[in-house]
C-alpha cells in the first residue's frame, strides 16, 4: 500500500511517518509532498489513493489539493491532519467530499493511539472519523441559533473580500432584498447586533468579519480562496 504524506513541517512529517509505520504494516511506501500543488502532481503520477493531508500550507492548502484529488479520483481516502479546529475547514471539507468517500479530520495534538486509530479507520477500513474537538465544533455549528446556512455563509464570504450588496446579489443570483436579509441573519448569529448596542455604534460589516475570524468561522485560507473564486467569476464574465 502506498501513502502520500502532505506536510510542510519536517518535525510533523517525521512523526507521521513513524506513526504510519507503527499503525499500518500494510504500508509499503510513503511519499512526501511539501504542499498541495506538489501533492496533486505526486498523486496523479503515482496513482496514490491513501493520503494524509495537512490543511495549512504556504502553497496551495489542503482543502484545495483535496478538491483536485477527489475530482480526479473520488475513491481517494484522505485523513486531514491539522493544528486547527476551524469551522471554516469543516465547511470547506464538507463542500468538496464526494458521496460515500472515506475521510477523517484529526488534530495534531491528538494522542498517538487516537492518531493510529484514525489512520487505520480512514485509510484501511474506509470509514469517516473526526477528532472529538472537531465533532464538538460540528455539533455547535448544527445548533440552529448559531449556524449559518449555505446562503448566509456565501454572503459572509463576499462581505469578507469587500463586495457591496449589489455585486453580491449579482454574483449569487439573489435579489438585493435577499442579500440584505442574509446580512441581518448573519449579524444576529455572529453576535454583531449585541456588540453594536453601545453609545458608539460600530461598522456592522467590519464587526461581522471580526467575529467570523475570532470564532474561526473564517480563516486566512478561506479569505484567500474566496478572493480567488471571485477573480475567476469576474474573469468568466469579461
Amino acid at each position: 500500500m502506498k501513502v502520500l504524506l502532505v506536510e510542510d513541517d519536517q518535525f510533523h512529517a517525521s512523526y507521521m511517518e513513524d506513526t504510519l509505520a507503527e499503525a499500518l504494516p500494510e504500508v509499503t511506501e510513503i511519499y512526501h509532498a511539501l504542499h498541495g500543488e506538489e501533492a496533486e502532481k505526486e498523486a496523479r503520477t503515482i496513482g496514490i489513493e491513501a493520503v494524509v493531508m495537512d490543511l495549512r500550507m504556504a502553497r496551495r492548502n489542503g482543502i484545495e489539493a483535496a478538491r483536485t484529488l477527489w475530482q480526479e479520483r473520488p475513491e481517494t481516502r484522505i485523513l486531514f491532519w491539522s493544528n486547527y479546529a476551524d469551522e471554516a475547514y469543516l465547511r470547506g471539507i464538507a463542500a468538496i467530499v464526494p458521496e460515500d468517500s472515506a475521510y477523517g479530520y484529526v488534530l495534531k495534538t491528538a494522542p498517538r493511539d487516537r492518531l493510529k486509530l484514525a489512520l487505520r479507520a480512514v485509510l484501511i477500513e474506509g470509514q469517516i472519523m473526526v477528532d472529538r474537538e472537531i465533532h464538538r465544533l460540528q455539533r455547535r455549528a448544527a445548533t440552529p441559533r448559531n449556524a449559518l446556512d449555505d446562503s448566509e455563509y456565501a454572503v459572509l464570504l463576499d462581505l469578507s473580500i469587500g463586495l457591496q450588496d449589489k455585486l453580491i446579489a449579482e454574483r449569487r443570483g439573489m435579489s438585493l432584498r435577499t442579500v440584505q436579509n442574509r446580512l441581518l441573519a448573519l449579524y444576529d448569529k455572529l453576535g454583531v447586533d449585541d456588540d453594536c448596542e453601545t453609545d458608539r455604534p460600530l461598522n456592522k460589516r467590519v464587526r461581522a468579519l471580526n467575529r467570523a475570524l475570532v470564532t474561526r468561522t473564517l480563516n486566512i485560507e478561506t479569505l484567500e480562496a474566496a478572493q480567488r473564486d471571485f477573480e475567476r467569476w469576474r474573469s468568466s464574465r469579461s
